[in-house]
């Protein structure tokens, strides 16, 4: 079994919310992440756009990490979330690249 990327807020709940952190460990990171039938890169830019369709901003600076960890160019992180504007509303979208820009371009400051 696959063990899951390390996460401070994950470990920050996991008294409060024990099971719900270890089938996000387990389940997600253990066995949903790690399915053969699509790669982590296919995975992630999935992950990405539904992040950006639900508006879950605080998953989704979490992700984009992890996407570009999985291979997926900030190219295609913009272009699905300028994609994604039209499918799932552009103040979706708007707020996602606000999240991407904070994450990708100031992330990157010093590096």
């Amino acid at each position: 079994m696959a063990k899951a990327p390390p996460s401070a807020k994950r470990d920050r709940i996991k008294a409060f919310t024990p099971a719900l952190v270890d089938y996000t460990n387990d389940v997600v990171y253990g066995d949903l992440w790690e399915r053969k039938a699509l790669s982590k890169r296919d995975r992630s830019l999935i992950t990405v756009a539904a992040l950006v369709a639900t508006y879950r901003p605080e998953q989704l600076a979490s992700h984009l990490t992890r996407a570009i960890s999985n291979g997926v160019t900030q190219e295609e992180i913009t272009e699905v979330i300028t994609h994604m504007a039209f499918y799932a509303g552009w103040p979706a979208a708007m707020s996602a690249a606000q999240v991407a820009y904070t994450v990708l371009v100031e992330g990157n400051k010093g590096e």
